[in-house]
């Protein structure tokens, strides 16, 4: 479905998009996937050496789960800007929920942007994982 910049209203929440539970077999899949190796995310050993009590899951793979929601959202090729900061370590066996919500409505350099905020938290105990904002174009309706 095609969403577009006049249907769009500030205050709007982006569906929530929820993932998991993580399993140590995403995790070694998504090492894979984007080459990062560190064994933090996948050796308990090591996990435990340095302090963890676990191996943790990757900060990026819960920051493309945000994405996703984003994508879903508005569409594939419509991000413009994405930007998060990292609150909080997830481990194997968390369900995380992504929620987001519209903050602006704006056209620049001949784009319909839409800006917002949004959150990734442990299901099971609300803990933050991360925040950020996003900006989207939309297409507007001709006419």
């Amino acid at each position: 479905m095609i969403r577009y910049f006049e249907d769009v209203q500030v205050g709007d929440a982006l569906p929530e998009l929820a993932k998991g539970p993580i399993s140590e077999t995403d995790l070694v899949r998504y090492s894979g996937a984007v080459g990062d190796f560190n064994p933090i995310h996948t050796v308990p050993r090591v996990a435990h050496q340095v302090g963890l009590e676990d191996i943790i899951a990757h900060g990026m793979l819960i920051m493309a789960y945000a994405g996703q929601m984003i994508t879903d959202w508005a569409g594939v090729g419509s991000v413009r800007r994405f930007k998060v900061r990292f609150s909080g370590m997830t481990k194997p066996g968390e369900t995380v929920v992504c929620r987001g919500e519209v903050t602006e409505k704006r056209e620049e350099g001949g784009e319909a942007l839409v800006d917002g905020r949004l959150t990734v938290k442990g299901l099971e105990d609300d803990s933050l994982k991360l925040k950020g904002e996003f900006t989207v174009a939309l297409p507007k309706r001709a006419g």
